[in-house]
């Protein structure tokens, strides 16, 4: 007996209006609102983001997140959600990685291209997919909420979804193979 292929799922390039359902998208270049700063040495794009940790005592934590890099083609079996406070994940680094979300463990997922120099902030109660950096181990900036209560529910799927090897390369937002900022060997 032959096992089934999971269904194939279309990889997006991250925009802040294709993500908006499930978070916001951290990137200057998403910003409304910047100006100057420190005698105009700096810009400051403000708030990309809003941490929601403050709920049932919580507080705001920031840790780091070293991520294995996963290998295409990917089969998503379980989905999480953090039902006290929203989670950011920030990339240390000029890092390619994958953000799998969903309405409820029962819908179809999307996935999201995350290019060099993007993070995301997943709302509270988002359904999503743990980390899945690509190419290489990468350092993550995690904001997320620390203090009493349980704000991890993990679900595993009833259908897996199957995000195949080829589809990193397909979110090609600015035409250049996924990065804004030049690939990774070319920047350090």
């Amino acid at each position: 007996m032959n096992p089934v292929t999971p269904p194939k799922l279309v990889v997006e390039a991250l925009t802040r209006e294709a993500f908006a359902p499930f978070g916001e998208v951290i990137d200057a270049a998403a910003a409304t609102t910047s100006f100057p700063i420190n005698q105009g040495t700096a810009t400051r794009f403000h708030a990309l983001a809003k941490a929601d940790c403050s709920d049932a005592g919580g507080v705001t934590l920031l840790s780091i997140v070293r991520a294995q890099a996963r290998t295409l083609p990917f089969t998503v079996r379980l989905l999480e959600r953090h039902p006290l406070g929203s989670q950011a994940f920030i990339p240390l680094a000029a890092a390619r990685y994958l953000i799998v979300v969903a309405e409820h463990p029962d819908s179809r997922p999307r996935v999201f291209l995350a290019d060099a120099g993007q993070g995301i902030n997943f709302y509270r109660n988002t359904w999503h997919h743990p980390l899945l950096a690509l190419d290489r181990v990468s350092d993550f900036l995690v904001v997320d909420r620390g203090g009493p209560g349980d704000n991890c529910e993990e679900q595993p799927l009833n259908q897996a979804w199957r995000i195949p090897a080829a589809a990193a390369a397909s979110a090609d937002p600015l035409g250049q193979n996924g990065w804004r900022y030049g690939k990774p060997e070319e920047i350090g």
